[in-house]
């Protein structure tokens, strides 16, 4: 019975885009101009955020977190000027 509740709830996420961030664009810049992401997770730390792993992808900081409310997140950061990006 619960297969026949999950499976579809899964096809739908799978083809809704919940998990297509692939295209999020932060930057074009070297990652030399790139600041560390230590210092990224010292600026979020401060603001409230409660960091639980971040990666760098192509263009940018993604961060896997509860924000300042207390809300899960994944959310995007420009690594040149830590401007959060929206997907």
């Amino acid at each position: 019975m619960k297969s026949k509740i999950i499976l579809p709830l899964l096809l739908a996420l799978a083809t809704s885009g919940a998990w297509a961030h692939g295209d999020v664009k932060c930057t074009k810049a070297p990652k030399t101009e790139w600041k560390s992401h230590e210092e990224l997770e010292q600026k979020l730390t401060k603001e409230g955020w409660q960091i639980r792993r971040m990666e760098a992808t192509t263009s940018c900081y993604e961060v896997y977190a509860k924000d300042p409310k207390g809300k899960r997140v994944e959310a995007f950061f420009d690594p040149v000027t830590f401007a959060r990006v929206e997907e």
